[in-house]
Parts: structure tokens; C-alpha cells; sequence
């Protein structure tokens, strides 16, 4: 059930009354939901806002479902509410604990621990770094991509039609495409309508810069319930139980540490929320023994993970009701936070 709240104070108590919100957030929900069972969907909390009467209307300052990065404490926002391009891009952030402002000026919004910074750079492993550039993130959606399937990968409307069973149990819920490139899957999750909000994320400003040209492109009512956000997956920048759904396409194996992302994704997922993930597998159990340090050597890279591995991953990291499908060296997963 979704929660709505809207307080109107006097001026003097509007800080007491943000602190008092941020220092006790909704309590969590304890509804377990089993994937074989297909239960009643889930639906996002509504934010909590909180108005005062010198703040004109469309001016409201809110408690977000957005997060610090570096304390992970709900953001204040000023500005219009919602979770889509043109509220995000109208509006200011702020984290009332660590003091630090996120801007929204771009058509994303900067979620990183490092936003803001003007003398310090941070660079990722050349996996991470690729796709960052203007040259592959053109290119990503425009061939590159479509190249998966020679390794097994069953092409885009396959592997949606894949991610949407897995994710019946969380359909009415927020989804974060975590990793999302170019948005491929993002839009075609909000497309769907399945979902109450859908967050394209990703580490690469050239790839979410690509996802909104091909949203404006496509369809420009994309916007009503997509947002892009730039985070690190081993950082992301929600409250802890507060996400129905996280996917990650053909990304796993890009993670500097696929560990610290999968912590990560079970911290901020709600009881039962759900966790679909596709990658390549380093070789698969068909794979002849000759063939394998071939393998390892080639793609030493990269966190190409076995199937058991990924399963343990999975699993030591909290999630439970693990189940696969691979063909080839393609493997799409799901996991669920009991």
C-alpha cells in the first residue's frame, strides 16, 4: 500500500520538522513475496513532503527517495516533485546530514561521491572506462550491442520479455536499471508501464547523454516517469529497503567489484524485491577443459564469473530464491531479498 503525507507548518518549525522526517523514515515493509507464487504488486512509496507557507507551490521542499551517496541519507529537494526528467532537472538537492549539494543541471542528475568536485579525478578499470567514452557510447546501441547474440544472448525483446517474468512480483513498483547504458532496457521498462517510476543509472555521462537523445527521439512521453541518475553501483544513492526492482544488463562483468554491487543492490532493495541480472559467463560446464585457461587468459579483463559463481555471489550477499537460464556463454539471473 502507498503512503502519502503532506504537513503543513509554520515557518519557524520547517528544519525540525525535515530532521524529524529524515531521522525516522517509513518503517520497512515485512510482506515476503515468493516468485513461484506470482502475490499481490508492489507499489512505491510516495515521498514524504513537507511545506510551509512562505514556499510558494511549486517551490516545496521534500524528503526524496533519492540518497546521499557519501552517508546515504534521504536528499532534501527543492523544487517540483517526482521522479522524471523534468522535475529532476528543476530542482535542487541537498543532504541536511553531510551538507553536500548534488547538482541537476545536466539532463542528469550526479549522484557520485565525487559530484561537485573541482581538483580531484577519479578514474575506473579500463571496463569501466571504455564505455565512458563519446566513441562507444555512440556506438553502443548502434551495433555493438547487437553483436552479444554471437556469444548467445537471445537479442533486446527476448531478454525483456526474460526480465519482465522475473520481475512480475515487483510490477507496480520503482525499478533502477542499474549499469543502463544508452537506456535500451530503461525505456523499454517504462515504456511498459509496469513500473511506477523507472531510473536509468549509470557511471558514464556519454551514456546517459545517449539515453536522453533517444528518448526525445523515440518518444518524448518517456519522461513522465524515466530519470537519469550517474552512480557507481558499488555507491548507489537510495535509502537503504526503498527499491523494488533492480536490473542489470549484460553489466555484471564491467563492475570493478561485482561483491561490493550485489551488497549494494541487496541494501537498497525492499523485502522481497527482485534482482535480474544477464553477463557472459567465463565458460559454462560444456566448455572443454582444454579450453578454459584459454578463456581465463582472454578475459582476464574483465569479472567473467561462472554460473556457481554467480550463484554464490548471489546468495552470500543475502538473496535468496536463486534461479538462471544459459545458453551459450549468456546466463540471465534472479535473486530475491527475503
Amino acid at each position: 500500500m502507498a503512503y502519502s503525507l503532506t504537513l503543513r507548518l509554520p515557518n519557524r518549525s520547517l528544519s525540525s520538522s525535515l530532521s524529524s522526517v529524515a531521522q525516522n523514515p517509513r518503517p520497512r515493509q515485512r510482506n515476503r513475496l515468493r516468485l513461484h507464487h506470482f502475490p499481490s504488486k508492489i507499489r512505491a512509496a510516495s515521498v514524504v513532503e513537507v511545506e510551509s507557507k512562505s514556499i510558494s507551490r511549486n517551490d516545496s521542499v521534500q524528503i526524496d527517495k533519492l540518497a546521499c551517496p557519501v552517508c546515504y541519507e534521504p536528499l532534501s529537494r527543492k523544487g517540483p516533485s517526482g521522479l522524471n526528467l523534468e522535475a529532476i532537472y528543476r530542482s535542487g538537492f541537498k543532504c541536511e546530514k553531510c551538507n553536500k549539494s548534488y547538482s541537476s543541471k545536466n539532463i542528469y542528475l550526479d549522484l557520485t561521491v565525487t559530484a561537485g568536485s573541482e581538483k580531484y579525478t577519479e578514474f575506473k578499470p579500463t571496463g569501466t572506462e571504455l564505455f565512458r567514452s563519446p566513441i562507444v557510447s555512440f556506438l553502443y546501441e548502434r551495433g555493438w550491442r547487437q553483436n552479444f547474440n554471437r556469444s548467445g544472448f537471445p537479442g533486446l525483446e527476448e531478454e525483456f520479455k526474460m526480465a519482465q517474468d522475473y520481475f512480475k512480483p515487483a510490477e507496480g513498483g520503482l525499478l533502477v536499471d542499474v549499469s543502463c547504458g544508452s537506456g535500451l532496457f530503461s525505456r523499454k521498462f517504462a515504456k511498459s508501464s509496469a513500473y511506477s517510476v523507472v531510473i536509468a543509472l549509470d557511471f558514464s555521462e556519454n551514456m546517459l547523454r545517449q539515453c536522453y537523445d533517444f528518448i526525445k527521439k523515440e518518444d518524448a512521453t518517456l519522461s513522465n516517469n524515466l530519470a537519469l541518475v550517474r552512480a557507481d553501483v558499488s555507491r548507489l544513492p537510495f535509502p537503504s529497503a526503498s527499491i523494488n526492482a533492480v536490473h542489470a544488463g549484460a553489466a555484471l562483468h564491467c563492475w570493478p567489484s561485482p561483491s561490493n554491487a550485489v551488497a549494494e543492490i541487496t541494501r537498497i532493495l525492499r523485502s522481497g524485491g527482485i534482482f535480474v541480472g544477464s553477463t557472459f559467463l567465463r565458460y559454462t560446464s560444456s566448455t572443454p577443459e582444454i579450453l578454459k585457461p584459454l578463456r581465463e587468459r582472454i578475459m582476464q579483463n574483465y569479472n567473467y564469473l561462472t554460473e556457481e559463481e554467480i550463484k554464490d555471489l548471489c546468495l552470500s550477499c543475502g538473496l535468496v530464491n536463486y534461479s538462471s537460464k544459459v545458453q551459450q556463454s549468456f546466463i540471465m539471473f534472479s535473486a530475491q531479498k527475503p
